[in-house]
């Protein structure tokens, strides 16, 4: 599971500051002008929060991939993607995307609590760089963000709208993908779609959910019991629309949100399985009725 990755700390930390396993905290109060600390992160996902940013942060972006993502399929993952999530208090900093010397800006300050996604192929050299803006008045100044790591191990994971590598995030699963997706997904689940809203700003489409059958979900997304209801997200671009029929959603936890990789018509999915079966191409067992 991604969560066990959470193996080391930063590497490195200010005076001051306060480290767990996966999340870093600390005060730029202690930096000298103009200096810019070195920090490393290892973990699957965490988060960083600098009170009264001072100079500014390089974080290099170091994940332990799990075993299975260097022996998926014989090689090693094609590329890492890591998506970001301001707090919406996100002041008096600006954060940029370093690569191979290069600084490209993905959260200004002050910015809309949008979730930032990129990638990288494992050979290129990778970090995020944490620039204070000069203001006067410090105080109450505090750039906090979380984050997330994956890699393409996994059955193709839908990413926010804001990402900046969403290419193909619209397009419909393969047979491959969808028998991947239901063998790795935090969440797979039968069910019909009740409602359809759109977020402009955030350009997220929330998907209502009514549920069948709950087959797996490592997080309380659905409640047991009942009629069990909950939503999915998905890119707004993507232009889902409610209509009928009973559909297997799959997708991945991002954030604490429910977001959509998978989601064959049931009776599409059934045949799809039942070949796979036949000819043993199946990854995993699955209940199929």
């Amino acid at each position: 599971a991604l969560r066990a990755l959470c193996l080391a700390g930063l590497g490195a930390a200010l005076g001051g500051a306060s480290a767990d396993q996966c999340s870093w905290r600390g005060s730029g109060l202690s930096q000298e002008a103009g200096s810019v600390e070195q920090l490393s992160l290892h973990c699957a996902e965490g988060s960083l929060e600098w009170l009264y940013p001072t100079g500014a942060l390089r974080l290099r972006l170091a994940p332990r991939l799990p075993p299975t993502a260097a022996s998926a399929k014989g090689r090693s993952p094609r590329h890492v993607t890591a998506c970001v999530k301001p707090a919406g208090t996100f002041r008096g900093a600006q954060l940029y995307l370093e690569r191979e010397g290069v600084l490209e800006l993905l959260l200004p300050e002050a910015p809309r609590p949008r979730v930032r996604c990129f990638s990288w192929l494992p050979r290129e050299k990778v970090a995020l760089f944490l620039q204070a803006t000069p203001h006067r008045d410090i105080s109450r100044r505090i750039a906090a963000f979380r984050y997330e790591l994956r890699g393409d191990w996994l059955a193709r994971p839908a990413l926010p709208a804001a990402s900046l590598t969403g290419e193909g995030a619209c397009r419909p699963c393969n047979d491959t993908e969808i028998l991947m997706a239901i063998c790795t997904s935090d969440f797979v689940i039968r069910g019909s779609i009740r409602s359809v809203s759109n977020d402009a700003e955030l350009q997220e489409s929330i998907i209502g959910v009514s549920a069948a059958r709950i087959h797996r979900q490592k997080f309380p997304l659905f409640q047991v019991g009942g009629r069990p209801a909950g939503s999915i997200r998905t890119p707004l671009r993507c232009g889902v629309k409610p209509g009928p029929g009973t559909f297997l959603f799959t997708g991945w936890l991002h954030f604490g949100e429910a977001w959509l990789s998978c989601a064959p018509r049931y009776r599409d999915f059934q045949r799809i399985y039942e070949g796979a079966r036949r000819t043993r191409q199946n990854p995993c067992e699955f209940p199929v009725d």
